[in-house]
């Protein structure tokens, strides 16, 4: 299973394609006239537009070292993309091919050595390998086996603890399963909820949620002893406030936060750092109004890792918000030729991505930074010495800088 790199230069351990020119020409002229018009945006928040892809993208992950992002289209390719070269010039990609099928959903292994993928034919998962070259580059091999087909309806999410301890599937039925790494079902789980919208393993990797039908978001705790042998799954706790169906959800990086977004035109943010064995409810922390929820075209959310930002996407346009007060502070239309169909922050949470249509597009993250700025000059009023000082105003200053490069600091 071979690589393919989007540019000659050698970068970031991506070394140059030494095919033969010509008859890549000639293969690339040939697709030249088939291609459909890219979707053009622009925006003086586009950070960078991500475009190997020759098909549509339908899902994405950020690995939990920060240095990749994965995404999977419909052209039958997996690319894994360095996150150093966002805002450079040139985007390198490395290819994964995907023999007669094409993946849905990728999602990275806990030491981002390897990822595993949702086929859209096969109704199966993939596990891909990732190794190292002489030449620095990478190679990926899939594993001879994929998982047995348990699923009896079509698959919307997947997910892997990062305690490297299980797998999740979510089928738009009431399934949800939990699988070992080597492809046992471990536990079944029936969300009741008439249909699954949305499913995802906490960043904790403790906990397995799931959305649909029903006016909640309910959660799981997947249990293990001491050994590392699986126990149980019980439920651990729910968020419950919402008028209608939740069309989506998310958690923050420490799992301590959680927001969900309802057909109903609300979104809301809990704390749910509770003892739920006490039987303590989540906390309603925050609730702001999107009315394009209550609307058909599909919604996604994305929570920034500190919490302090929500995205929110419907069809084709992204709302930021502000989670302190509840306020939108940016608006991108039209951001996609499609539906966009994911939306996560990366894990410094500098930057949102997207996807929809052929490409990936970063957006900096401006409500971010304004939620620095506001923090350190609170945290600087309250100061008792120097040194706290000192980091602090670092902080302030660095973000202040940032937001006047965008032309994004408020007066």
């Amino acid at each position: 299973m071979g690589l393919s790199f989007s540019s000659g230069q050698k970068a970031n351990g991506f070394p140059p394609d030494k095919s033969s020119g010509s008859k890549k020409q000639k293969q690339y002229q040939r697709i030249r006239k088939e291609k459909p018009q890219q979707h053009n945006f622009t925006h003086r928040l586009l950070a960078a537009a991500l475009k190997s892809h020759s098909g549509n993208i339908s899902c994405m992950d950020f690995s939990s070292n920060g240095k990749y992002l994965a995404t999977c289209a419909d052209d039958r390719t997996i690319r894994i993309w360095s996150t150093k070269d966002f805002l450079q010039r040139e985007h390198r990609s490395m290819r994964a091919n995907v023999e007669l099928d094409h993946a849905t959903l990728v999602r990275f292994s806990p030491d981002c050595r390897a990822f595993i993928v949702w086929l859209a034919n096969g109704d199966t998962l993939r596990v891909f390998k990732m190794t190292k070259r002489e030449d620095g580059g990478y190679t990926f091999t899939a594993t001879p086996e994929d998982f047995p087909k348990k699923h009896k309806a079509p698959v919307i999410d997947i997910g892997i603890a990062n305690t490297g301890k299980f797998i999740m599937t979510a089928s738009s039925d009431t399934t949800v399963l939990i699988w070992s790494l080597k492809g046992q079902v471990l536990s079944t789980i029936n969300t009741n909820q008439m249909n699954n919208t949305h499913a995802a393993v906490s960043p904790c990797g403790r906990f397995v949620a799931s959305c649909g039908f029903t006016p909640d978001v309910k959660v799981w705790e997947v249990c293990f002893g001491k050994k590392g042998e699986f126990q149980e799954v019980v439920r651990a706790f729910e968020l419950k406030g919402h008028s209608a169906a939740v069309r989506s959800f998310a958690f923050s990086n420490d799992s301590r936060r959680m927001a969900s977004v309802s057909k109903d035109g609300s979104w809301k943010l809990w704390d749910t750092d509770v003892e739920y064995k006490k039987q303590q409810d989540p906390y309603l922390l925050r609730t702001g109004r999107f009315e394009e929820a209550a609307g058909t075209a599909p919604c996604r959310l994305a929570l920034s890792p500190d919490a302090q930002v929500l995205a929110l996407a419907s069809g084709s346009s992204i709302h930021l918000y502000n989670t302190r007060r509840g306020e939108k502070e940016e608006c991108f239309e039209r951001v996609h030729g499609e539906c966009i169909t994911d939306l996560s922050f990366d894990i410094t949470g500098r930057f949102l991505a997207s996807c929809g249509d052929r490409a990936v597009r970063l957006f900096h993250n401006t409500p971010g930074h304004r939620a620095i700025v506001e923090e350190m000059q609170g945290h600087l009023k309250r100061a008792s010495t120097d040194s706290t000082r000192q980091r602090l105003q670092q902080k302030l200053t660095q973000a202040q800088e940032t937001l006047k490069s965008l032309g994004a600091l408020k007066k």
